[in-house]
């Protein structure tokens, strides 16, 4: 029997594709096909596998899935004309540009070029614009908005509580921080946003209700750090050496988790927590974006 403060992303997010599914089934019934296309440049493995999984997930919801794959090679240019075309495309609601992009492509001026209807990922400045300022009229980025519902749908406080994140990225640190200190009964949190240069680290961990670890350190979140009783989320991905691994690796998170679960209050597995969220938000933005787009 697994530890019963583990955090099930995988049945939550279930929860989610299920919920997704009657809203794809409500705009068929008006003529409407949800689509989302993936573009991809390059050939990294890594984006072959995320892609890969989504564009599934897509499918079995009755969302179309479509991906563009460039060389390696490709200029900018041409990719910003392919984003044109998609953002005029009546019958596509949703866009993502898989990262990471080749060093001959500005990501910023990328995601900045897809048009914030259609930027279900949520990185677009106007969505992020829109986060902070508290306007829910727009597009989280979906591994906060999904680590947000995992706190919800496990009826985790978050008004009134210490909540420290760990790593300032623009892809989980900063957004997840503004969400969570929103003025809102579903965020309300006091919220510490650490990183590397952060002094007394230890202190700011040990005080929190609620961590987020995303700082992209292999087990760098351990037992030490956490306040028994704390809710734990692990949001790494790293890849450390194992030889008893078939290729020599493995993927392990940002958390010890050996060594947190037993003290944690609740605790995301890793893998099997946040990421299965992440597409689960990925597609409710696709059917959202949908909805506006076609009232």
């Amino acid at each position: 029997m697994p530890p019963e403060n583990l955090i099930d992303g995988r049945g939550i997010a279930d929860q989610i594709h299920t919920e997704t599914t009657l809203r794809v089934e409500s705009l068929k019934a008006r003529g409407i096909q949800p689509k989302l296309v993936f573009v991809r440049v390059g050939d990294d493995p890594a984006s072959q596998v995320y892609v890969g999984m989504k564009e599934r997930t897509s499918r079995r919801l009755g969302i179309e899935s479509t991906t563009h794959v460039l060389p390696e090679q490709t200029a900018e240019s041409e990719l910003l004309a392919l984003i044109s075309r998609l953002n005029a495309d009546p019958d596509t609601h949703g866009i993502l540009v898989q990262a990471p992009l080749p060093n001959q492509i500005d990501a910023h001026r990328v995601f900045s070029a897809i048009s914030p209807g259609k930027d279900v990922d949520g990185f677009h400045p106007v969505n992020v614009g829109k986060l902070l300022l508290g306007d829910s009229s727009g597009f989280v980025p979906c591994t906060p908005a999904g680590i947000h519902e995992l706190l919800l749908r496990t009826n985790t406080r978050i008004e009134g509580s210490d909540v420290v994140v760990l790593g300032r990225g623009n892809i989980v640190g900063k957004p997840m921080a503004a969400l969570l200190c929103q003025k809102s009964p579903r965020a309300n949190a006091t919220v510490t946003l650490c990183h590397s240069r952060s002094r007394t680290l230890k202190e700011h961990c040990q005080r929190a209700d609620i961590l987020i670890a995303a700082i992209g350190v292999a087990r760098f979140v351990t037992r030490d750090l956490v306040k028994p009783g704390a809710v734990v989320i692990d949001v790494g991905v790293n890849r450390v050496s194992d030889p008893s691994a078939p290729n020599g690796s493995r993927l392990v998170g940002d958390v010890a988790f050996d060594e947190v679960q037993p003290i944690a209050g609740r605790i995301t597995p890793n893998p099997g927590g946040v990421g299965p969220m992440t597409i689960a938000m990925l597609l409710s933005n696709t059917v959202r974006a949908a909805e506006a787009l076609t009232r």
